[in-house]
């Protein structure tokens, strides 16, 4: 680690400590040169999770429509934000335990919608009439139909 007073790469670690969640580790350096101290921080480096939308645009992996869309289909239900926090946690490891770079969104929107049926089934009812994209009350009626027959 280059020191950032003197330029000199060579220098030891003081102390090291790890942050709240554990996903950073923040080390106290002194350079042996110049004898200054400065602080650097070191966390594993994220590849980003590319989602394959349907009209075959890639982008990002992103927690906050995940989150807005289960906090719509939730919506004056009995659900907590705590369990839509875990479970979209829990979305997140699995997706990067994926051993593909690029996924569809159709993944997501499956262990989304796998999800709210465990939780909650007008939830659940919510966020497929928008992720299937019901055409009109018929589609809505089947799959109520489903619902109800599963159970």
């Amino acid at each position: 680690m280059k020191c950032p007073f003197c330029g000199d790469v060579n220098n030891k670690v003081i102390d090291s400590r790890l942050s709240k969640d554990a996903t950073v580790i923040r080390r106290r350096r002194e350079c042996i040169e110049c004898t200054r101290r400065f602080t650097t921080y070191e966390q594993i480096e994220d590849t980003p999770i590319m989602i394959i939308k349907k009209d075959g645009r890639r982008e990002v992996f992103s927690r906050e429509k995940v989150r807005s869309g289960m906090q719509q289909a939730c919506q004056k239900r009995n659900i907590s934000i705590h369990t839509i926090e875990e479970f979209i946690d829990e979305l997140e490891r699995d997706l990067r335990e994926i051993s593909e770079k690029e996924i569809s969104s159709s993944v997501v929107g499956e262990k989304v919608m796998e999800k709210l049926h465990t939780l909650d089934d007008v939830a659940y009812v919510r966020f497929a009439s928008v992720y299937r994209e019901f055409k009109d009350v018929n589609d809505f009626v089947s799959e109520l139909r489903n619902l109800l027959s599963a159970q």
